[in-house]
């Protein structure tokens, strides 16, 4: 299997193999679709290595159903990868503040401290994070916090954070960050969304 060959090798003194198991945080956002498509597609390699998946939705509603939840719901009760539990944690859409703001924002903050707690507890190997970027661009969870616990947290955890709008802050602190943007999109041409494509 080829193999990337980093541009530059740090003075850091750790070895390669140190350097390779590096827990990440990796951040997915911009206007573009296909961010939390890109961490289930992640979520799908860690749980052919048989790691133990956590998968948060802090914004979508707890009633929508994506096909990646099902898929992946099957995948990990399988017995064959990784364990996988998916937690439901908003109401509403990602891009449409609803009038239940309040108590969206009470769910985006106890799903953080969920998160917490998992964190600490080593629970997951990877965790995804989906339109977390939200709760944190809207002040609903504060960023900085959310910055210390991911450069505190112990083990090799890696987390996935999805949404538009990501915070600087939590941009600088990623070892990893893909801004999709839009070039053209079927909604453009006043095409809904689809089934097998959005969901």
């Amino acid at each position: 299997m080829p193999q990337g060959k980093p541009s530059v090798v740090p003075d850091d003194g750790l070895t390669t193999r140190q350097r390779r198991n590096r827990p990440l945080v990796v951040v997915h956002t911009g206007v573009g679709k296909g961010k939390s498509t890109a961490a289930f597609g992640l979520a799908l390699r860690a749980w052919n290595q048989g790691w133990p998946i956590g998968v948060f939705q802090f914004v979508k509603s707890a009633k929508w159903k994506v096909g990646e939840e099902n898929a992946l719901r099957v995948l990990g009760a399988s017995g064959e990868g990784g364990s996988v539990d998916w937690h439901k944690m908003g109401e509403g859409w990602s891009w449409v503040q609803r009038d239940a703001q309040l108590d969206n924002e009470e769910k985006a903050r106890e799903g953080w401290e969920q998160v917490k707690r998992d964190l600490a507890a080593e629970t997951y190997k990877l965790y995804v994070l989906d339109e977390f970027a939200y709760p944190m661009h809207w002040g609903w969870v504060d960023t900085d916090e959310v910055v210390s616990v991911l450069r505190a947290r112990p083990g090799t955890q890696h987390v996935v954070i999805t949404g538009r709008n990501a915070p600087g802050a939590l941009v600088e602190c990623a070892d990893l960050v893909t801004d999709m943007s839009k070039v053209k999109h079927p909604m453009d041409a006043g095409q809904k969304g689809q089934r097998g494509i959005e969901w």
